[in-house]
C-alpha cells in the first residue's frame, strides 16, 4: 500500500479521501488555489502546497503544478478526485511518466471511456444500444448543425469531456441550435479546457439510471449495483438513491451485465460508472462513462457497506478486488441529497458569501454527512457552491426517506440562500415518494414542488416571539448572575414600567416585510399581539434546540434556534427563519434597482456583453453573459428602453450588484 498521496481536487471530496487514507494509515498531500487557503481539505490534510491563482485554469486543472507537488513532496501516487483532472487522459499519462501511480483508470481505458463521443461509438459496436446522434471529431459549427436537423428535435448537446451538468444544452427547434452551442462551447472550455462537443437525441420522460462498475489489473470485473439518479435540475442531480424503485430484478441483472462487459472490453481498471438512460417501458440506452468515483458514490457505500476509496487505493497498489461479484450483497435503501448556496426561488441562482451558520444532523449508522466547509468557512465564487452531501439509511424506502425528512429539518444555513427548504418540499412531494419522477420532472412541475413562499401565519410569527422573549430573558438573567447585583429587578425582562402594564415590542424581518410584534407577559406566559390578532402563549419552553408552547390552547412543537439577529422555526413540515430587527429603528430589508439598471446578480466574470450605447432593448432581452460557480448565467434587460451606458466589459471580474448596464426611456 502506498505511503503518501497526494489529492488533486478541493473540498468535500478532497475530504472524503482524506478520511479513507487516514483510516489506512496514508500519509494525504492538499494542494490549495489562493481561494482555497482557508479550506477545510487543507487543514485535514498531513500537508498542503499551494499550486496557482483562485480561478480553476491557474490551480486545479495545472497539470504541470500538481505534477511538481507530487514530486517535492515524495507522494507516490495521485487521487484525481472528480472533476477537475478527474478525465484527463493527458494527466493520466503525464503522472505514470513521472513515475507515479493515477488512482484511476490508465490513460488508454480513459481515451476510450472519458471521451462521451469515443464510449458511444465504442458501445455501438459492443452492440450496447444507444441514442442516435453525432459523436464526430468534425467540430464544424455548419456541420453540426446539419447533424442536428438530420437528428431531429429536441436534442441535446453536451460536453464531451466532463460531466456534472455542465456544458448540456436541450435545443427544441432549428433556430436555437447556434446559440445554445455557443453558450455551451463556452461553459465546457471553462469547466473542462476542451470545448468538444457532442449531439443526441432527447428523450422525453426518461429515468437516469447508473451502474458502479470495478475492475482490478487481474483480469476480475464486477458491479457494484445501480444508483437512480432522475431528480435533476438545470441538467445536475438532486436526489440520488439506491437501489432504484423502477428496476425490476431481470432489468437490474441485464444492466448489470451490459456495464460489467463494457469495463472488460476495454480493459478497465478501478472505479467507474456506466450511465444509462431508461424509457418508460424499461428500454436502456448508453448514455455515458465516468471514468472516476462519482458524487453520489455514497448511497453505493451506504447500501453495500463498502468503502470504494479503498477499493481505488487498493486496485491501484495492485491489489485483486476484495470481493467477487456473487459476495456484493445489498442492504435497506440509501439517499443521497446535496445542500448548496443557491437560490431555489430566483433560478437556482449560485450564492457565495461566508457560513454564519451552519448547522447539520449528528451522524449516526443511518445518517452521514460529507462535507468541505464548516460553519464560519467562505462559499467562494471560483467553484461548485455545494455545502454538504446528507446521505441516510434504513431498511427500506420509506423509512429512508422518512429519516431523510428529519435529517433535513436538523439543517440551517445563514448567510448565502440554500436549497434546504427545496429538497424538503421535494421529498414530500407524491412523484419522489411513490417512486415515479423523471428527469424532466423538475422542470416541468417546478412551481408545483417549490411554490412561491408566503408570509408565516399569525400563530408562527407567535411563536417566533415567544422563542425570542426566552431567549432574551434567559440572556438577561444569565447576565446579571454575572454582575455583582444578580437579584437587580432590572434583570427582569418582563418590560414593566411605572404607570402601566409591562410591554415590549418586538421587530421581526421577513423577506421584504417587517413585522411588529407587541408582547405582555413573562417566563414563558404571553400576550402576543400581531398581524391584527391577540394570541395566547403559554407554558412556553426553549431547551435542546426545541421550543413548545400551548398557542391558543394547542400544544406545539417546533425544532428553534434564536440569537440576536434571527430566529428559526421548523414545525416538522415548513421551516421559517426570521430576522430580528430593531424595534424602534425602521429598516428596510432590500433594495430594489428602479427597474434602469441591469445588476451583476452575484460575483462573477463578465463573458460578453451584447449591449452598445444608443441599442434599444426590450424587457427580458439577453445583454450579456456572466460566468459564475463554472456555470454560465444571462444577463437580462429588466425593462424596455435605450442603453444610456454600459459599465463593464468582457473579461471584468465583479462584485455582487454591481452596475453593468444602464437604460434610459426610448
Amino acid at each position: 500500500m502506498f505511503a503518501k498521496v497526494l489529492i488533486a481536487n478541493r473540498g468535500e471530496i478532497a475530504c472524503r479521501v482524506i478520511r479513507s487514507c487516514r483510516r489506512l494509515g496514508i500519509r494525504t498531500v492538499a494542494v490549495y488555489s489562493e481561494a482555497d487557503a482557508g479550506a477545510q481539505h487543507v487543514r485535514l490534510a498531513d500537508e498542503a502546497w499551494p499550486i496557482g491563482g483562485p480561478r480553476p485554469q491557474d490551480s486545479y486543472l495545472r497539470g504541470d503544478a500538481i505534477l511538481d507537488v507530487a514530486t517535492r513532496s515524495g507522494a507516490e501516487a495521485i487521487h484525481p478526485g472528480y472533476g477537475f483532472l478527474s478525465e484527463n487522459a493527458d494527466f493520466a499519462d503525464a503522472v505514470a511518466a513521472a513515475g507515479l501511480v493515477f488512482i484511476g483508470p490508465p490513460g488508454a481505458s480513459m481515451r476510450k471511456m472519458g471521451s462521451k463521443a469515443g464510449a458511444k461509438d465504442l458501445m455501438a459496436a459492443s452492440g450496447v444500444p444507444v441514442v442516435p446522434g453525432y459523436t464526430g471529431e468534425d467540430q464544424d459549427a455548419s456541420l453540426l448543425q446539419r447533424e442536428a436537423d438530420r437528428i431531429g428535435y429536441p436534442l441535446m448537446i453536451k460536453a464531451a469531456h466532463g460531466g456534472g451538468g455542465k456544458g448540456m444544452r436541450i435545443v427544441r427547434a432549428e433556430n436555437e441550435f447556434p446559440a445554445a452551442l455557443d453558450s455551451c462551447r463556452r461553459e465546457a472550455a471553462n469547466a473542462f479546457g476542451r470545448d468538444r462537443v457532442l449531439l443526441e437525441r432527447y428523450l422525453e420522460q426518461p429515468r437516469h439510471i447508473e451502474i458502479q462498475v470495478f475492475a482490478d489489473a487481474h483480469d476480475h470485473a464486477i458491479h457494484l449495483g445501480e444508483r437512480e439518479c432522475s431528480a435533476q435540475r438545470r441538467y445536475q442531480k438532486v436526489l440520488e438513491e439506491s437501489p432504484s424503485p423502477f428496476l425490476t430484478p431481470a432489468l437490474r441483472e441485464r444492466m448489470g451485465a451490459a456495464a460489467v462487459q463494457a469495463a472488460r472490453a476495454i480493459d478497465y481498471r478501478n472505479a467507474g460508472t456506466v450511465e444509462f438512460i431508461v424509457g418508460t417501458d424499461g428500454a436502456f440506452y448508453f448514455m455515458e462513462i465516468n471514468t472516476r468515483l462519482q458524487v453520489e458514490h455514497p448511497v453505493t457505500e451506504m447500501v453495500t457497506g463498502l468503502d470504494l476509496v479503498e477499493w481505488q487505493l487498493r486496485v491501484a497498489a495492485g491489489e485483486p478486488l476484495p470481493l467477487a461479484q456473487q459476495d456484493i450483497l445489498q442492504h435497506g435503501h440509501a439517499i443521497e441529497v446535496r445542500l448548496y448556496a443557491e437560490d431555489a426561488e430566483q433560478g437556482f441562482l449560485p450564492g457565495s458569501g461566508p457560513l454564519q451558520r451552519l448547522r447539520l444532523p449528528q451522524p449516526s449508522d443511518g445518517v452521514r454527512i460529507d462535507a468541505g466547509v464548516i460553519e464560519g468557512d467562505v462559499v467562494t465564487i471560483f467553484y461548485d457552491p455545494m455545502i454538504a452531501k446528507l446521505i441516510v439509511h434504513d431498511v427500506d424506502r420509506p423509512r429512508a426517506l422518512a429519516r431523510l425528512r428529519e435529517a433535513l429539518a436538523d439543517c440551517e444555513v445563514v448567510g448565502p440562500k440554500s436549497n434546504v427548504e427545496f429538497l424538503e418540499r421535494l421529498v414530500r412531494h407524491p412523484a419522489v415518494t411513490e417512486g415515479r419522477i423523471d428527469t424532466s420532472f423538475l422542470d416541468q412541475h417546478f412551481a408545483e414542488v417549490f411554490p412561491p413562499a408566503t408570509m408565516p401565519g399569525a400563530d408562527v410569527l407567535a411563536a417566533a416571539s415567544g422563542a425570542c422573549l426566552l431567549h432574551d430573558e434567559r440572556a438577561l438573567r444569565a447576565h446579571a448572575r454575572r454582575t455583582t447585583d444578580p437579584y437587580s429587578p432590572w434583570a427582569i425582562a418582563d418590560g414593566w414600567r411605572l404607570g402601566h402594564a409591562g410591554q415590549r415590542v418586538l421587530a421581526l424581518g421577513w423577506r421584504q416585510d417587517r413585522i411588529l410584534v407587541t408582547a405582555h407577559g413573562a417566563g414563558g406566559d404571553y400576550r402576543i399581539e400581531v398581524a391584527g390578532k391577540t394570541i395566547a402563549i403559554a407554558g412556553s419552553r426553549l431547551e435542546g434546540g426545541r421550543f413548545t408552547a400551548r398557542v391558543d390552547g394547542e400544544a406545539g412543537r417546533w425544532r428553534c434556534r434564536v440569537d440576536e439577529a434571527h430566529v428559526f422555526l421548523h414545525d416538522g413540515d415548513r421551516r421559517w427563519t426570521l430576522a430580528r430587527l430593531p424595534a424602534y429603528r425602521p429598516e428596510r430589508i432590500g433594495v430594489g434597482d428602479g427597474g434602469n439598471r441591469l445588476l451583476a446578480p452575484m460575483p462573477g466574470r463578465i463573458v460578453l456583453l451584447h449591449a452598445k450605447i444608443g441599442d434599444t432593448v426590450i424587457a427580458g432581452q439577453e445583454l450579456g453573459v456572466m460566468e459564475a460557480m463554472k456555470m454560465e448565467l444571462s444577463l437580462k434587460a429588466p425593462r424596455a428602453g435605450r442603453v444610456a451606458a454600459v459599465q463593464a466589459k468582457a473579461g471584468d471580474f465583479v462584485e455582487a450588484d454591481a452596475v453593468l448596464v444602464r437604460l434610459e426611456d426610448a
